[in-house]
């Protein structure tokens, strides 16, 4: 059975030190609040969520009147469930099948505000140069979350590995494969650890921030990377439904989206990172 995502025990004390109680001055400690006072805190994954906004924080937030406080987390559960209880102001890490499997799954309330980045999902490997090198047989470690590995069953569909049935969408599984030439086996990870499966297995779908921040560069090194055109799969700005007003998001919003980020996005990344915008 698959989980949604798993925390280490290290991530979970963490968050319990960290959101035990709600962060101070981040006015958002219920769904419509009207106190907007303190910093906007944002939850973000370090790359390159939490990258792209300490740009915004350092380059463009204070002449916008905006005081901006970016908090790194390196899962995928706890920025929504912060966000939730008001801990954060805001997050900044995830796509839209994402949050929409988060939501139905948790009793969340959690809203998309603006579209910034797509980080494409990539099939790395370290044995084989190109798709037609996995030898049948091969094992390829997936994201064990629904959505993610769902993506990257897709991801291996558009690539020639494999045929998934008709109308299978974001809860897509192994068992979903009608066909499968190179009889490719499948080991599930979680997400973030699949750049260390690269030793231990032939290849490996890995997410574009996990991917970044273990040195591997989509752009040029992934044997099939996702493609931007109509993808469903940007990472957004979100808060708690109800936090749509809040000025302090409004400018970082428009922040997020500026040219200035933009140029960051396309300079910094080098195609790994596209802007949405």
């Amino acid at each position: 059975m698959r989980n949604t995502a798993k925390l280490t025990t290290a991530v979970l004390a963490a968050g319990a030190l960290t959101f035990g109680l709600t962060a101070c001055g981040s006015g958002n400690d219920s769904a419509g609040s009207s106190d907007y006072s303190g910093p906007l805190v944002v939850a973000a994954s370090p790359t390159p969520h939490a990258e792209i906004l300490n740009f915004v924080k350092k380059n463009l937030a204070k002449k916008a009147g905006l005081d901006l406080e970016v908090k790194e987390f390196t899962d995928y559960i706890t920025p929504n469930t912060a966000t939730e209880d008001g801990s954060v102001g805001a997050n900044y890490f995830q796509n839209q099948p994402y949050l929409d499997d988060f939501n139905n799954k948790r009793g969340t309330h959690i809203v998309p505000v603006v579209t910034v980045h797509l980080e494409p999902l990539g099939l790395y490997s370290h044995k084989a140069k190109n798709v037609n090198a996995l030898k049948s047989g091969a094992t390829v470690a997936v994201p064990n979350d629904a959505v993610n590995e769902a993506r990257a069953l897709k991801l291996l569909a558009a690539g020639g590995l494999i045929t998934l049935k008709s109308g299978v969408g974001n809860e897509a599984t192994p068992q979903d494969i009608a066909k499968n030439p190179k009889n490719l086996k499948f080991k599930e990870v979680e997400a973030a650890q699949t750049p260390r499966s690269l030793d231990d297995v032939d290849a490996a779908v890995v997410n574009g921030n996990y991917a970044i921040s273990a040195g591997l560069k989509p752009a040029t090194e992934a044997l099939v990377l996702e493609s931007a055109k109509n993808n469903p799969y940007g990472n957004f700005l979100a808060v708690k439904k109800g936090n749509e007003k809040d000025p302090r998001v409004k400018k970082l919003a428009k922040l997020l989206t500026s040219p200035e980020v933009k140029k960051f996005i396309e300079d910094k990344y080098q195609g790994s990172v596209i802007a949405s915008f």
